[in-house]
């Protein structure tokens, strides 16, 4: 499994956080029940209960609750002015839900363990430093304000709240006795650069080996991620596309036209539709598919994550490849029907069109995932020699996923089974007459949750000499192992003789809760009535056409290249485990010293 995926799955902690109102809601509430059951706690010497347990609610809510309200709309509109990015009113408005939440928690727990107001004193004081300390690991890591704007910033909250604390004790209405002296800002200062230079020490330590490998910094990878997550900016291909590398690679098309013009094109671009979300060719297949009036399938071609565009802009590139391809094609209203071949584990569909093949691989029933470009250039090189120089178009139907899947490498047993199964392809007879019909669904009540991207479900059907083969394209990353079988006996139930079911590979999809996110964990039965529905439209548009095939290079092209590809994704795998070790130990240091600090 890709880390660059696994690394999309931190966006779920981006992408889900609750709105305002909720955020002010819960302060509200979290800080009301403090209150109250301080009140209860503390003897405050208050002959009537009511009064004292109405005085600890208040208090606990002027302290910890309306200053994290008034602080949430501070903090955002302060880091805006600052031009900072990443903290909206939504997000800086639960970053004080939670450290009012934890200012308060802890308060309590000082009053549980003792009435000694020198004890409840430390305990606020460690809270003020905590939550100093989160807002600004937070701020520094994802605003782009800098170290020292950042620190300023953190201290709004705990600073606020120890002066609204003086000022109702001032009025007489004390939860605990606190004054504003020198020696408290002291404590809570000291405290908190011992934490900020822990924090900054941790993050210089983690920084280091991207910066040294990549030129990258790690912060300007963490902060322009989140921005691309919150807004969709493209702000961090800017990153990517000046540590990438220019490739060439291919591009293959089969297009269909009938007395109109064209009438579909279905395109193998040999270029990996990464990292993520919208970034680079994150959502290349609906993107690439849109740039064309005719109906279009964009379906996964022979390439891995080293062949992830840097930027969006790249796609034009393709397109350009594509526009000549289709240009050169010389069309023929003869094909052949739609064949299977297998060799141990590797299995392929093959169907000629004029003077082209379209070649779809796969390793269902077992897991598979990206089969990499050399070995995609190699089947294709092998069946157009095989076949006289016919024009060879290949496609990984990237349809059959489980956590146990592996990417196809050169040097894998699986490059030699789907060699072999190319050479036992035998020359079918090619018949005149091709009927095609087309439809996409969006699938409307579905979305990224289900592992659907913006393309829906595309279908075409090709009839030849009284063959019906249905090639289904979901806009999806992979297909959970044993769905594509239910889909393909599902539609042969429709008048359908042969069917192969395909995904995109989106990374679209990708920006949720699991770094992958296949078709097939949800909604099997309504995915697959989709498809009966798209099947039927389909092959109510049948028409005859003529089809042909051609295969264009893509020069130049912006990728992640395979040395960045591969010194990337290790780079933030290694990161990730050594963050395992080094963070409990850095924050459990910082932490001891603390405590001592504050019992001194």
């Amino acid at each position: 499994m890709s880390s660059m995926s696994s690394v999309a799955g931190l966006s779920k902690y981006i992408t889900t956080l609750p709105n305002t109102k909720f955020s002010i809601k819960a302060i509200t509430i979290f800080t009301l029940i403090i209150g109250l059951l301080i009140g209860i706690i503390v003897p405050n010497g208050e002959k009537n209960i009511f009064y004292q347990i109405l005085g600890a609610i208040i208090v606990s809510f002027m302290s910890f609750g309306l200053t994290s309200i008034i602080c949430g709309v501070v903090i955002a509109r302060a880091i805006h002015l600052m031009r900072g990015i990443n903290l909206m009113v939504k997000h800086s408005m639960f970053l004080t839900f939670i450290n009012g939440a934890a200012i308060s928690f802890l308060t309590l727990v000082g009053v549980i363990l003792s009435a000694n107001p020198g004890t409840i004193l430390a305990f606020l004081e460690f809270g003020c430093i905590l939550i100093f300390a989160f807002s600004f690991i937070v701020f520094w890591s994802v605003t782009r304000i800098g170290l020292v704007k950042s620190s300023i910033i953190a201290f709004f909250q705990p600073l606020f709240s120890i002066i609204v604390l003086v000022l109702i004790n001032f009025l007489g209405l004390n939860l605990i006795s606190i004054n504003l002296s020198i020696s408290l800002i002291v404590k809570i200062i000291v405290g908190s650069l011992i934490f900020e230079i822990a924090i900054i020490l941790f993050i210089l330590t983690l920084a280091a080996p991207m910066k040294k490998n990549l030129k990258i910094e790690m912060l300007d990878l963490i902060s322009l991620f989140v921005s691309h997550i919150n807004d969709g900016t493209h702000l961090l291909e800017d990153k990517f596309t000046e540590v990438g590398q220019d490739i060439d690679t291919i591009v293959s098309v089969v297009s269909f036209k009938n007395e109109k013009g064209i009438k579909g094109l279905f395109i193998s671009p040999a270029v990996h539709p990464g990292p993520l979300g919208n970034m680079g060719g994150g959502n290349m297949p609906t993107v690439l598919a849109n740039k064309f009036e005719p109906f279009t399938m964009v379906a996964h071609g022979p390439s891995t994550h080293d062949f992830n565009p840097t930027h969006i802009n790249e796609i034009d590139k393709i397109e350009e490849s594509v526009k000549k391809a289709v240009s050169k094609i010389e069309y023929s209203n003869k094909a052949s029907k739609f064949r299977r071949y297998s060799y141990k584990t590797a299995n392929i569909g093959v169907q000629f069109f004029n003077k082209g093949m379209n070649v779809l691989s796969t390793f269902a029933p077992l897991g598979s995932d990206d089969i990499e470009f050399s070995v995609g250039l190699i089947m294709m090189i092998r069946a157009s020699k095989k076949f006289d120089d016919t024009t060879a178009i290949i496609v990984d139907c990237h349809n059959s996923f489980s956590k146990e899947s592996g990417q196809v490498l050169s040097g894998d047993s699986e490059v030699f089974e789907l060699i072999e199964a190319i050479d036992i392809i035998e020359s079918d007879e090619k018949y005149e007459g091709i009927k095609m019909g087309c439809d996409q669904s969006h699938l409307e009540r579905l979305n990224k949750d289900n592992g659907i991207g913006d393309s829906g479900l595309k279908t075409m059907i090709i009839e030849v000499d009284g063959q019906r083969t249905a090639y289904l394209l979901f806009d999806s990353n992979n297909m959970e192992v044993g769905f594509r079988k239910e889909i393909i006996d599902a539609v042969c139930e429709l008048d359908i003789d042969e069917a192969e079911v395909m995904t995109t590979d989106t990374h679209s999809v990708n920006t949720i809760s699991r770094g992958y996110n296949p078709i097939g964990l949800s909604k099997r039965e309504e995915i697959i009535e989709y498809t009966k529905t798209s099947v039927k439209k389909s092959i109510e548009d049948l028409e005859e056409v003529e089809a042909g095939c051609a295969t264009e290079k893509i020069k130049s092209i912006r990728s992640f290249g395979p040395n960045n590809s591969t010194e990337l994704i290790s780079t933030i795998s290694s990161t990730v485990q050594v963050s395992k070790i080094i963070a409990p130990i850095t924050f459990i240091v910082a932490i001891f010293l603390n405590l001592l600090w504050l019992m001194y």
